[in-house]
C-alpha cells in the first residue's frame, strides 16, 4: 500500500491529537514559501504511530500562504508549534526549531516530503535498540509530478545501498548517503556537535562529516518509510551551496581531517580529480600521482604532478600506501567508481583502508 493510501486509512484517535507535556520526539520542519505541499507533509507526519511527538514548524519568512496554513493546523492539532521569523536560512531554522524542542529525539522531516506513519517509530527503536549507533535514517521511494528523471533514480537507487554503518562511512565522499529529511538524532548528539552551521556549502553534508569527526555512526532502517519529492524549485537544485563544486569543497576540507593522509593518489585524471587535486592542495595534501586507465601518451604530468598508468598503480600501490598516501577513486562518468572498485581490489586493497571513492 502506497503511503498516501495508508494516511488516508488510518483515523487519528483524540488521544494521538492531544500534545504530550514532554514527547519523545521533535520533528523539525523548516518551511519557506511551501504552502503548495505542506498539508501533505503535515497531514503524513502528524499520521505516525508510536512514540509521542511533537512537530516544530519554522516558518522562514513565507510570503505566501504558509502562514496562514501552518495557523490552521495549530489550531486543528495542538502538536504542532509555530515559530514564525524573518528569512534567515535553513540552517538558521533548524537550529531556532532545535532550541524549542522538548524531544529526547530530534527527527527532520521537509515540508514537501511525505512520512510513512510508522517512520518515527522504526527509527527511535532503532536508536534505542543499538546504542553505537548516533544517526537514524531509512530507505527513501523518491517521487516526481511530472515522472522520476533518470539521474535521480539512479541517485536514489545508490541511496538505498547504504544501509550499515560501514556501508554509510565507505560511501561518505561520494556524497551525503542519508537524504536529511530522513534523520533522527538523539538531541544529546545534536547539541553535542553544536547543531547546524550556515556555510558556503550544505548544512547538512557539514553535520554528517562533524557527527562523523566526533565518533558517531549513522544506520537506516531497511524500510521505506519516507517519500522524497524532486522538483525543478528544491533548494538543492536552485541554491549554489549544494551544487557540484560546493559540496566537492565539503569534501576536501573534511577529507584529510577524517582521513589524516601523507599525500593523495588518483585513480582518475580527468575534471573530477583535477579538482579535487588543486582542493586537496589548498588543505594541505600533496598529490603524488594522477592514474590514468591506459598508459598515458600525450602527457606525462599535468601541473608537476606525475601521469602514470595502470603498470604503475600494480607496482607502486603498496609502496604508496606504506607511505601514507591515499589512493582516491575520483571519475565522474557512470560505472567508473565500480571499475575502480574492481581494479584495487583485485590488487588485494579494502576500501575505507587503502582506498576512498569520491564524486
Amino acid at each position: 500500500m502506497g503511503f498516501s493510501a495508508t494516511i488516508a486509512r488510518m483515523s487519528l484517535p483524540e488521544a494521538g491529537r492531544r500534545a504530550a507535556a514532554s514527547p519523545e520526539i521533535s520533528v523539525l520542519l523548516p518551511v519557506r514559501d511551501g504552502a503548495a505541499h505542506l498539508g501533505g507533509a503535515l497531514a503524513s507526519t502528524l499520521a505516525s504511530v508510536g512514540p509521542s511527538f511533537e512537530v516544530v514548524c519554522v516558518d522562514d519568512g513565507s510570503r505566501d500562504g504558509t502562514a496562514a496554513l501552518l495557523a490552521d493546523w495549530t489550531r486543528r492539532d495542538p502538536r504542532v508549534r509555530v515559530l514564525s521569523r524573518p528569512a534567515r536560512g535553513i540552517a538558521a531554522a533548524l537550529n531556532d526549531a532545535l532550541g524549542a524542542a522538548r524531544g529526547r529525539l530530534v527527527a527532520r522531516m521537509d515540508a514537501d516530503d511525505e512520512m510513512h506513519p510508522e517512520r518515527l517509530a522504526a527509527q527511535a527503536a532503532l536508536l534505542d535498540r543499538r546504542p553505537e549507533v548516533a544517526l537514524a535514517s531509512c530507505l527513501v521511494e523518491s517521487f516526481r509530478a511530472d515522472g522520476l528523471r533518470e539521474g535521480f533514480r539512479l541517485y536514489t537507487d545508490w541511496l538505498n545501498t547504504c544501509i550499515s554503518p560501514d556501508e554509510i562511512e565507505r560511501e561518505a565522499f561520494v556524497d551525503c548517503p542519508l537524504p536529511h529529511p530522513t534523520w533522527m538524532l538523539r538531541r544529546a548528539t545534536l547539541e553535542c556537535v553544536g547543531g547546524w552551521r550556515d556555510l558556503d556549502w550544505a548544512e547538512d553534508l557539514d553535520l554528517f562529516y562533524r557527527l562523523l569527526a566526533a565518533g558517531a555512526r549513522a544506520a537506516k532502517v531497511p524500510r521505506s518509510l519516507h517519500r522524497w519529492r524532486d522538483h525543478d524549485s528544491r533548494l538543492t537544485r536552485v541554491d549554489p551551496r549544494y551544487g557540484r563544486v560546493a559540496l566537492a569543497r565539503a569534501k576536501a576540507h573534511w577529507l584529510p581531517k577524517l582521513r589524516p593522509m601523507s599525500a593523495a593518489v588518483f585513480l582518475g585524471t580527468g575534471r573530477t580529480a583535477r579538482r579535487y587535486s588543486r582542493l586537496l592542495a589548498a588543505e594541505g595534501v600533496a598529490t603524488s600521482a594522477l592514474v590514468a586507465p591506459e598508459e598515458p601518451t600525450w602527457a606525462r604530468a599535468w601541473q608537476g604532478i606525475p601521469l602514470v598508468g595502470p603498470g604503475a598503480l600494480a607496482a607502486r600501490a603498496r609502496e604508496w600506501r606504506l607511505a601514507g598516501s591515499l589512493l582516491l577513486g575520483a571519475a565522474a562518468l557512470r560505472g567508473a567508481r565500480e571499475r575502480i572498485r574492481g581494479i584495487l581490489c583485485d590488487l588485494a586493497l579494502v576500501e575505507g583502508r587503502d582506498f576512498l571513492m569520491l564524486a
